[in-house]
């Protein structure tokens, strides 16, 4: 009796001094775990399908209720695991010096650094929202980002203290998690975009570094604690849209990765079913995802993509369906490419680099022609058509003149607002040309903090664009989603030249009526028409924008001419026919209005040029733009509008060296639009 009643004693004491002492970090093995949370231990037991193949030694124990025996058994079950690795494959991308810094406690997110403060019983503050109180930051910190670093930095040094540091980082944040709240929820530990990312890390966690010993017992026991719950999460609270697609991926990790839960054959089924039903409601016929956000649809694609995988590895057989638009998406990125490699930067998007991603997958689905374009023709096989692209549900017209890295390219958006992470800017116009970024899209900033406060209402409004604004006010919201593609009156390629049109009439507390049709004929190679033809009832004051990337030097020249002053890559923007603008430039404003910013990538800024154009509109008319690039000084040039009316505009373009060009520019008939050249001799 005195026996039992010490073993009594000691059992609660290690049952209390553990967990509430603040010793949780002290718990490592498989008996620690056991005292110190039995309810969490037990509560795997309940959920595994104990009769799954090779589970009968942990069945046994467990039911003689030998709870630690049967996390021992359990333990050997997944040891032997074909999903566990021999070792990991090293990413050269991560640095060693950011996973250095978070064995101090410092996290970075969106180009933010902090430390993270620890509570009195040593866990991180998990609800931490950095020093913007940014909750981004603080979601960021609950994805486990993190573990990704110290993963490539324990593959490149085999250190033990990354390892070490991922095994109480892990064990952390489970214990603090708890209890489950099995609701929908926005906070930082339970969203669903978090408990998506969070449990794909857990699968490298789990299996790619068992053979290293540096993962303790305690909390590869408490993963598959938690893991049911994430699962549930994903289940029962996902969202809609791009977000389905990461939470459902998440859902599949689990059921793929641990088939050992009871439910893991009906989450994986359901994951199925949902990923097809969204892959239909947010993928256009064209490819392309229906936020219209370049960085987005990447995202969707890759959790789209990273599902197929997770089927391919179980040979479960998704439908042609799944298969064919995925190649779709991807040819959409692989299409949209600039010549630098980088995506377009459009609504919410980050400047982001998608050349490595389509040579990763060229192969894959056998279209040399990807590999073209994103090598600039050094490898692969020239695509079939092009070198411009047309997406009619996008409402996206990709110009360009080759696929070289020097080449002339352009993005002209004339289709619906978009489905989420919208901006204000329909009939928006970025350049690039001779290897630099011309004219650009303004960013996306932040969402939240000190950069938000400041600057998001100018990231998502016209007056960070290339469009026009009236009265001040710039566009308000448009058409989400497109239900049928653009006309074919509206687009055209042809060996020579492109042509776009698009029109918009809504703009924030305007009254009375006005709408902007944006008409832009590209003559291949050589340069860019743009026609603005504006309606009105009354009165107005226009201001045309034209937003440079920050590496130009720009200057205003006779005529009101904007025009780089660059050693290698310029353009210049020509007002046609009319004299009487008046020209600012201003850069880095802040009163009294913002303007004049740009945004690469999330929770950065710096100033950019900006040009803008102002007068006094009286009645209808339609003003003409050359956006002539050159790789060095551009040459003298003559400009005339030869006529317009309702229907089109006529220009001549003249090139002292070159000849000259008639073109044709209609408003709303692709089959009118027109470009002669003649040369010298012909004059």
């Amino acid at each position: 009796m005195k026996i039992r009643i010490s073993l009594f004693v000691l059992f609660y004491l290690i049952s209390y001094w553990l967990p509430a002492q603040g010793n949780w970090q002290k718990v490592q093995t498989v008996e620690d775990v056991c005292v110190a949370y039995p309810e969490q231990i037990k509560s795997i037991f309940f959920n595994l399908n104990l009769n799954y193949p090779g589970l009968d030694a942990v069945k046994k124990a467990f039911e003689a209720n030998d709870v630690p025996l049967a996390c021992h058994n359990l333990l050997t079950y997944y040891g032997k695991s074909n999903l566990v690795t021999k070792g990991l494959n090293s990413d050269s991308e991560r640095s060693t010096n950011d996973a250095d810094s978070i064995l101090q406690d410092v996290y970075s997110f969106q180009l933010v650094s902090d430390k993270v403060p620890r509570l009195a019983d040593g866990h991180l503050k998990w609800d931490y929202t950095g020093p913007q109180d940014d909750i981004e930051w603080a979601w960021a910190l609950n994805r486990h980002y993190t573990t990704g670093n110290l993963l490539a930095a324990y593959a490149k040094t085999k250190d033990p203290k990354y390892a070490q540091y991922i095994d109480n980082f892990t064990k952390d944040w489970i214990i603090s998690s708890w209890p489950y709240p099995a609701k929908k929820s926005s906070t930082a530990m339970w969203r669903g975009l978090e408990v998506s990312f969070r449990v794909k890390v857990w699968s490298q966690v789990f299996f790619q570094l068992w053979n290293t010993k540096l993962i303790s017992p305690a909390t590869q026991l408490l993963i598959l604690s938690s893991l049911p719950d994430h699962a549930h999460y994903a289940r029962y609270f996902h969202a809609q849209g791009n977000w389905l697609t990461m939470e459902i991926s998440g859902l599949a990790t689990v059921a793929s990765s641990w088939p050992e839960f009871k439910d893991s054959r009906s989450w994986m089924d359901y994951a199925i079913q949902t990923m097809v039903a969204s892959m239909k409601e947010q993928v256009y016929p064209d490819g392309v995802q229906t936020e219209l956000t370049s960085s987005y649809h990447h995202v969707a694609l890759s959790n789209f993509n990273l599902f197929a995988e997770i089927c391919n590895r179980n040979n479960v057989k998704l439908p042609e369906y799944y298969t064919k638009t995925l190649e779709s998406m991807w040819n959409y990125l692989a299409l949209t490419m600039r010549p630098d490699g980088f995506g377009i930067l459009n609504n919410d998007a980050d400047l982001e680099n998608t050349r490595s991603p389509i040579l990763n997958v060229a192969s894959i689905y056998s279209r040399p022609d990807w590999t073209w374009i994103a090598t600039n023709g050094k490898e692969g096989v020239k695509p079939a058509s092009g070198p411009s692209f047309i997406f009619p549900w996008a409402g996206q017209l990709i110009s360009r003149s080759g696929f070289d890295a020097d080449a002339q390219y352009s993005f002209f958006d004339i289709g619906p607002w978009g489905s989420g992470h919208q901006h204000n800017d329909k009939l928006n116009l970025t350049v690039t040309a001779y290897g630099r970024d011309l004219l650009v899209d303004g960013g996306r900033f932040a969402y939240r903090g000190e950069v938000a406060n400041k600057f998001r209402k100018y990231a998502t409004g016209s007056q960070s664009h290339n469009v026009i604004l009236v009265d001040g006010n710039g566009q308000a919201d448009g058409q989400r989603v497109a239900s049928v593609p653009l006309s074919e009156n509206l687009v055209a390629v042809t060996k020579d030249f492109d042509y776009g049109s698009g029109t918009f009439d809504k703009y924030v507390g305007l009254e009375g009526t006005f709408s902007q049709t944006r008409s832009m004929v590209y003559v291949r190679g050589k340069f860019w028409v743009v026609a603005d033809q504006l309606k009105t009832d009354r009165p107005r004051n226009i201001e045309a924008l034209w937003h440079w990337h920050p590496s130009n030097q720009v200057s205003i020249q006779k005529s009101g001419i904007a025009a780089t002053n660059n050693d290698r890559g310029n353009l210049m923007i020509i007002p046609v026919g009319t004299t009487d603008w008046k020209v600012d430039l201003v850069k880095g404003q802040e009163t009294p209005t913002i303007q004049g910013w740009y945004s690469k990538v999330y929770n950065t800024f710096e100033p950019n040029p900006t040009t803008i154009y102002s007068r006094q509109l009286k009645a209808d008319d339609t003003f003409v733009w050359i956006l002539w690039p050159s790789e060095g000084k551009a040459p003298n040039l003559r400009t005339e509008i030869l006529s317009k009316d309702a229907n089109s505009v006529k220009v001549i373009v003249s090139d002292s060296q070159k000849g000259h060009w008639d073109i044709t520019v209609p408003f709303a008939d692709s089959s009118k639009a027109e470009v002669k050249l003649f040369s010298e001799k012909d004059n």
